[in-house]
């Protein structure tokens, strides 16, 4: 018969701990109940060997030797969070439901992350103690939840709230990664097209003005040479153009990524995102929806409110924002209001304001910032649509500009072409 401790809750919902003896845990869990406790975490106890039967205590990491932990992805630390939230609304034990997870689990960073925090776990450390030694899996946000629904008793309820936070944050994300998905696609192969006919198609029509020798016009002696330099005939030229004008596409992604490394150089990105016409429109209203859900999500799980504004700064995802927030920060820790330094840093429009004044007033924060990140996911689904209605005709006219500057510089020396003929005819 093995001894378990245990956290429980009487009918009152007060926090009970305490050991009893059982032969497993579903038998101690079985006890419990019997008792009117309802059991959060039931632990068997762990009888340490004699260091001199056995020798110096080492602990094993179990999976064959060094485990090692990557990044584990969103999706599946989301989908992680609905399972593990699903099984603690069950009833059953914390550490059962890791060792249900961990054994389901595929090979990966996940499932090493999952052994390192059932061993943990068994060992007598809080699911968040555990999860904090890994901040590539689980960040500041996730793991201070985690602690207030520790701290509260309601680790199911915290659970519930992080995994639908963070569904919701990964439907934005896919809604904004898909309505990109179209215009990349139409530029990449206008692009191809753009170079083939500059490389291939137009000097082509350069030889036949060159045998008839006519005179061309400056638009299509631009053409020309433009032609030649994409194909790299240029007089001196090492490089063909087509390889310098795909590279620098190419390299602009990777460039914009470097510049964003550096602090100062993220600030200005994103500063220019929010100046952006359309685009900058979509960002603010999905970064005031992802801090307004985070910061509702940390207030209604228990978390103070300075440690969940510094928190939401933190995890703001723009810098602009950030500094806002860290202003609000240091204005509620004077004893501030929340609404008077949102509204000086105006990046939030008056409505978004308004609402956090009246929740505020009412005692009622997290619910208002709860409505009003609600409210700006449907905008931002209203924005993204009103940016592809308007991106279509705005590359429809540019990719018809390109192909139309191509055709009149062709069709321009053709028209002297046929006349000369004319003339010589007659």
């Amino acid at each position: 018969m093995a001894t378990f401790t245990y956290e429980a809750r009487d009918a009152q919902g007060k926090m009970q701990k305490g050991t009893l003896e059982a032969n497993s845990d579903e038998e101690a869990i079985g006890r419990l109940k019997s008792q009117s406790l309802y059991p959060t975490s039931v632990r068997e106890q762990k009888v340490k060997k004699s260091s001199v039967a056995e020798g110096p205590a080492v602990k094993k990491k179990r999976g064959g030797g060094i485990v090692l932990f990557g990044k584990v992805k969103k999706k599946q630390l989301t989908q992680f969070t609905r399972q593990l939230s699903t099984l603690q609304d069950a009833g059953l034990p914390l550490l059962r439901s890791l060792q249900i997870l961990e054994g389901q689990a595929k090979p990966g960073a996940l499932k090493n992350v999952l052994i390192d925090l059932t061993d943990e776990v068994q060992g007598g450390a809080s699911l968040s103690e555990a999860m904090a030694k890994h901040p590539k899996a689980f960040d500041r946000l996730y793991v201070k939840m985690i602690a207030a629904g520790e701290v509260g008793g309601v680790l199911d309820i915290i659970l519930q709230r992080l995994a639908e936070f963070m569904e919701k944050a990964q439907r934005l994300k896919r809604q904004i990664k898909g309505a990109l998905v179209y215009p990349l696609v139409v530029v990449f192969v206008a692009v191809l097209i753009l170079v083939l006919i500059m490389v291939v198609i137009i000097p082509q029509f350069q030889a036949i003005f060159e045998d008839f020798g006519v005179e061309l016009p400056w638009l299509t002696i631009w053409l020309t040479d433009t032609s030649r330099w994409m194909a790299g005939q240029q007089p001196g030229q090492v490089v063909p153009g087509a390889v310098i004008f795909v590279g620098t596409l190419i390299a602009i992604p990777f460039a914009w990524k470097l510049i964003r490394m550096a602090k100062p150089g993220r600030a200005l990105t994103d500063r220019l995102i929010l100046w952006t016409p359309v685009i900058g429109n979509v960002s603010r209203k999905s970064t005031v929806a992802k801090f307004t859900r985070t910061l509702g999500t940390l207030v209604s799980a228990g978390v103070p409110i300075l440690e969940a504004i510094r928190i939401t700064a933190d995890t703001s995802g723009n810098a602009v924002f950030e500094k806002a927030l860290l202003r609000v920060h240091d204005a509620v820790r004077e004893g501030e209001s929340f609404a008077v330094p949102l509204r000086e840093s105006k990046t939030c429009e008056p409505i978004v304001v308004n609402m956090v004044d009246v929740g505020e007033e009412t005692g009622e924060l997290d619910v208002m910032l709860m409505k009003i990140a609600d409210n700006y996911d449907e905008e931002v689904d209203v924005a993204v649509k009103a940016a592809l209605s308007l991106l279509e005709p705005v590359m429809v006219v540019a990719i018809g500009g390109m192909v139309g500057t191509i055709v009149i510089a062709m069709f321009l020396p053709m028209v002297a072409m046929i006349e000369s003929l004319n003339g010589g005819g007659l």
